[in-house]
């Protein structure tokens, strides 16, 4: 059984949030075929669905971008940290490619360019407990992608944690090597935060459209929800 809970300090900042999730179990094996173009297509076209999203040529006035800053503003962050989608839409601003990463990750960022919704994931087998939305206490342990040394949770930070620490600093900004989506993945959790009722809108789409094409590459079936103020917790 895997336990989600919204702690009430994060609906204190955002009271209108809404946090959906998508657990899937069972998964074959979380590897591309070297001759599968389908992951590449998928990130292609969700770079191409991405720049409707792109009608200023000042990446920070559109509106997207300006809501996740405006976001970010309200919670103690490290210094420079953006939402993942800001830093989706930046490499398609700049048109850089999209390379494949493994299938999980690759669809999830597909989903996340189509919808101009940030997108995350976590290996379920790697985290330890209940996993928590909500504000820091600070000292959360926290191994960045790429790093070699600890970067634990500022105070007042909001994080994703389990009883091992942090698993995603900044809502979505910087990812975990603890609980990274990997080729060995079996079982995986998926999140989508939306702070606003036309954000949420999108993430409604952004959500079917990631369930169904998790399930027509895997052969899977996830179990979605949706969290809210009204209702915090999940359990799947």
């Amino acid at each position: 059984m895997t336990t989600v809970n919204v702690e009430a300090s994060f609906w204190e900042i955002f009271p209108e949030a809404q946090i959906h999730v998508l657990i899937v179990k069972g998964i074959g094996e979380n590897k591309g075929k070297a001759s599968d173009l389908f992951l590449t297509q998928l990130l292609t076209d969700g770079k191409e669905a991405a720049q409707a999203f792109l009608t200023n040529e000042t990446l920070s006035q559109n509106t997207v971008i300006a809501q996740w800053r405006e976001a970010f503003s309200k919670f103690k962050t490290k210094k420079g940290a953006r939402s993942s989608i800001e830093a989706l839409l930046k490499r398609v601003s700049q048109d850089r490619g999209f390379h494949p990463i493994n299938p999980l990750v690759d669809i999830y960022n597909s989903v996340s360019l189509e919808f101009a919704v940030p997108c995350g994931g976590e290996d379920l087998e790697k985290v330890v407990g209940t996993i928590h939305l909500g504000q820091a206490a600070g000292g959360e342990s926290f191994l960045p992608l790429g790093a070699e040394e600890d970067a634990p949770a500022l105070p007042g930070e909001i994080i994703y944690a389990d009883e091992e620490g942090a698993i995603c600093r900044c809502l979505n900004w910087r990812e975990s090597q603890r609980t990274m989506l990997t080729e060995d993945t079996h079982d995986a959790i998926f999140f989508m935060e939306s702070v606003n009722e036309e954000q949420a809108a999108r993430a409604d789409q952004a959500m079917q459209a990631l369930k169904q094409r998790i399930t027509d590459y895997f052969a899977v079936e996830g179990v979605d929800g949706v969290l809210t103020a009204a209702n915090p917790q999940m359990e799947a």
